[in-house]
């Protein structure tokens, strides 16, 4: 039977629409299944990228190829430049999948592996290293080469050189890989602790904070030169060794740093916040990324310098960063997101930047206009790349003159101007979110609404860290006591690495110090005890940066040496010693000065000492004396939230209406009495029941035994 006319216009519509694509993308590949949104932007290369595992290298081994691993971070600037200019790219993917086998990884989701081949470019590598990091390695990951970002005609090249390399002198890379693979897992291995028990001393500390202060620039803050990154644990030391001696110059450090941080362009002066670094000398060119363990750690930080100093700017700052946090990078569950990205609308820094025309008609008033661009820096033709970064200089009374105001009118005026313009900005295209939530940044996210809470007492805070605590122990933490990785999408995925476990420890014992509810500082303990049966080195007392359950690596490495992260290794030697010193267990502390003890030689024999500030932190707890301050009683509350709105780095609080079940708390409650003890190894000065008696107590104690 001969079809109508309409049913065969059916049958032919029915045709198109099943034979079309059903994806608006030409190219898919394995990417697609992963939920890091880092390797999801990659998930349509035409380059046919695998996700780290064991299926793609024993597809290389049984194709006889080379690997590729491209390394990198959904906020990274250059990684999206090079997947611009290379991997989408169709002539790059053909000779990409035709002879290797790409693997692209996530750094904050694997940094295990990550470390093993900035390793490899630390070493191979002629050329400084960074991301995205670009390794090629033999068949079983064994690495021979490491190198950054390339333009796509190096990179095409590097590309070629290779496959020449691999099909006619085989046998050599094969050698190199031997070689540069024992050298990876040789690198950084700490000695074993010396058989005699080491010796602090305040004298040598003295030495380490000269050498450290001998590269801070006392003009502009940070390091000298540029680029400029924050490093908050650098400055924390450097608070924390001013509180026990009272030097002014390392006070001085901070705070010049602290000030021009939040004057420059690094700062968010509309929405609150830190880029992850300045690309110049003066805090005013950011690299536009804004990272959660950068405002995590910053917000620490710039809280304990307001209770030092009580200058007003550090509250701003720290209201203003938590704003954004809350705003922009907090999930419903409470979860704390990694990053934003540094570009949007395929520009660097288009969301943060200002033409001057577009400032003047957004607030539509000259004058104010006026004060506001007189104050912030900008320019008609532009301050940066001929558009405007905001930024201050220390130039009120010229302002205040100029325009015959007062200090309060000025403020009032700027308030107003920030307000429509941050409003303004909140309808531009938005930098990318990764949303995926880290366990070890979540961590000190939760630490830093702690230290905020001591410093300014709002409970929102409180509630913020108590949200995320729960949180974290809804979803990252399992049964058996093992912590996961990584949050998306509802599901927790990746074993922990032990800076998750340590920086989670440290966050558990503050929530026990400000709450002391005691089950945080059992969890605290359960941790503990995962990591000395599945991350200790017996041989050297360290730790190794993946667990023993985890598929092995070319290399098992050890992370010692601090930088914008306090090393998983000093975090986890001072998470010892805070745990030991709460619970009275000598088995967390000696493994905890042995630690020191083997690192000690490293960071009191070098001129920059800057790269092991945390471990500096711990020799200060060593060298000076370090107080049990116990509060019990039905009064209680009052008295904590008095003391821990104090800086005193150089103690742990516990206490609660009763005494509970921690030996340091035993025969200390007296019926109807709140009383405080401050004590040290458990032994105690006579009992006060205020907190300016306790105070006085010990900062009487601190320079009596430090002989001053």
């Amino acid at each position: 039977m001969k079809a109508s006319p309409l049913l065969s216009a059916c049958l032919l519509l029915l045709w198109a629409c099943t034979a079309q694509p059903t994806s608006e993308h030409q190219h898919t590949n394995a990417l697609i299944h992963e939920s890091s949104p880092y390797l999801l932007q990659h998930a349509h290369n035409p380059v046919d990228w695998h996700p780290w595992g064991e299926e793609a290298l024993k597809k290389a081994q049984q194709e006889d190829k080379l690997l590729i691993i491209s390394i990198g971070y959904s906020a990274c600037h250059w990684c999206h430049v090079m997947e611009e200019e290379s991997f989408e790219d169709t002539t790059i993917a053909r000779i990409m999948n035709e002879n290797f086998i790409p693997i692209k990884i996530d750094r904050e989701e694997r940094p295990d592996v990550d470390d093993v081949y900035m390793t490899a470019c630390q070493m191979a590598s002629d050329g400084s290293c960074g991301w995205p990091l670009n390794a090629f390695a033999m068949p079983d990951g064994r690495p021979v080469w490491a190198g950054t970002y390339y333009p796509k005609g190096q990179w095409k090249n590097i590309l070629n050189y290779f496959i020449e390399l691999y099909e006619k002198d085989w046998e050599k890379l094969d050698d190199y890989a031997d070689r540069l693979t024992e050298g990876i897992q040789l690198d950084a291995r700490p000695r074993p602790p010396a058989e005699e028990e080491a010796l602090f001393t305040a004298e040598e500390l003295a030495g380490v904070v000269d050498n450290f202060l001998t590269g801070i620039d006392f003009k502009k803050g940070g390091q000298l030169g540029a680029p400029k990154f924050p490093t908050p644990r650098n400055y924390e030391f450097l608070l924390q060794y001013h509180h026990l001696t009272s030097n002014e110059k390392a006070l001085e450090a901070v705070t010049v740093t602290l000030d021009n941080m939040a004057n420059g362009g690094i700062y968010d002066h509309l929405g609150g916040g830190f880029a992850r670094y300045s690309t110049d000398a003066e805090w005013k060119a950011p690299h536009f990324e804004k990272m959660l363990y950068d405002n995590a750690q910053l917000v620490s930080l710039y809280s304990k310098a307001w209770q030092v100093t009580k200058k007003e700017q550090y509250r701003e700052v720290v209201f203003e960063t938590l704003d954004f946090i809350g705003r922009e990078m907090t999930a419903p569950e409470g979860a704390f997101y990694s990053s934003l990205d540094a570009d949007s609308e395929g520009k660097e820094g288009r969301f943060y930047t200002w033409q001057k025309s577009e400032i003047d008609s957004i607030l539509a008033d000259e004058r104010l206009s006026a004060v506001f661009c007189d104050f912030y820096q900008v320019k008609t033709r532009g301050n940066w790349e001929r558009t405007n970064i905001l930024y201050r200089k220390e130039n009120n009374e010229k302002i205040l003159t100029e325009y015959n105001i007062s200090l309060n009118e000025l403020q009032q005026l700027l308030r107003i101007a920030r307000q429509k313009l941050f409003e303004s900005r909140s309808h531009r295209i938005r930098p990318g979110l990764d949303d995926k939530a880290l366990t070890s940044w979540n961590a000190l996210m939760l630490q830093a609404y702690l230290d905020a809470y001591r410093a300014f007492r709002k409970p929102t805070f409180l509630a913020s860290a108590l949200k995320n605590g729960r949180f974290i122990v809804a979803n990252m933490l399992e049964r058996d006591g093992r912590l996961a990785r990584n949050y998306k999408d509802g599901r927790a995925s990746i074993n922990a690495f032990l800076d998750d476990y340590a920086f989670t420890i440290h966050a558990f014992i503050s929530l026990y110090e400000i709450t002391f509810d005691e089950t945080w500082l059992r969890r605290a303990e359960s941790l503990t005890q995962y990591v000395l049966t599945h991350f200790r080195d017996e041989e050297t007392g360290f730790f190794f940066y993946t667990s023993g359950l985890d598929p092995p690596l070319i290399a098992r490495k050890m992370e010692t040496e601090d930088n914008v992260i306090p090393s998983s290794n000093s975090a986890m030697a001072r998470a010892l010693h805070r745990l030991g010193t709460l619970l009275y267990n000598r088995e967390y502390l000696e493994p905890a000065t042995r630690m020191l003890g083997s690192m000690a030689s490293r960071f009191t024999a070098t001129a920059q000492p800057h790269f092991f500030s945390n471990w500096c932190s711990l020799y200060a707890e060593e060298a000076f004396p370090y107080y049990e301050i116990a509060i019990v009683g039905p009064g209680f509350p009052e008295l904590r939230d008095g003391l821990i709105a104090h800086y005193l780095p150089n103690a742990v609080f516990l206490g609660g209406p009763d005494e509970g079940g921690l030996e340091l708390l035993k025969g200390k409650l007296q019926e109807g009495e709140t009383f405080v003890y401050v004590c040290r190894n458990n032994v105690c000065k006579l009992p006060v029941r205020s907190v300016e008696e306790a105070v006085s107590l010990i900062f009487t104690r601190l320079r009596y035994e430090d002989g001053r």
